[in-house]
């Protein structure tokens, strides 16, 4: 304000004004900044995590002895999502647990290597190598075959969940 008339300062009201709007674009553009490295961190993490969580899903998923194949297949369906999990228990009831005790076969799973494909915070592609070691009382020696499957995993909550299974 001039003293002496009593008016504003229109240089005055203009440099405050384009000081005000500096301050909150800067503040503005320090909290997109902030946000964007807390969203690469989340990312970064869920690389890690889905990784662990897919090679542990994928043993559990397809690794089998004929004596406890119900109840070993039906833990690993609750590391599943909706549909999928639908999918893979009508599949282990119908196919897999039938033959797996007819036939006496025994299916150790083990994860060579993973590596993510894709990631974000809370959804994730994994790819997997595996070899299968199988054993049945027509062939009891161990036949080892590899493979390879591709994940997609989804965070609920604490927790990677499988939420299909794919051969490559």
């Amino acid at each position: 304000m001039d003293t002496a008339s009593g008016k504003r300062n229109p240089l005055r009201i203009a440099l405050a004004a384009i000081g005000t709007v500096l301050v909150l674009a800067l503040a503005g553009g320090v909290g997109w900044l902030y946000w964007g490295h807390r969203q690469d961190v989340a990312t970064e993490q869920a690389r890690v995590d889905a990784v662990q969580a897919a090679g542990e899903q994928a043993k559990a998923m397809l690794s089998y002895d004929y004596n406890k194949v119900d109840d070993q297949l039906a833990a690993a369906a609750d590391g599943l999502t909706g549909s999928f999990r639908d999918d893979y228990t009508k599949l282990v009831q119908e196919t897999i647990a039938p033959g797996a005790k007819e036939k006496k076969l025994t299916v150790q799973v083990t994860v060579q290597a993973g590596a993510p494909v894709s990631a974000t915070p809370d959804d994730a592609v994994v790819l997997l190598y595996l070899n299968q070691i199988t054993t049945s009382a027509d062939a009891p020696d161990a036949a080892t075959t590899g493979s390879r499957v591709r994940m997609e995993m989804h965070k609920d909550g604490d927790r990677w969940l499988t939420a299909r299974l794919t051969p490559v």
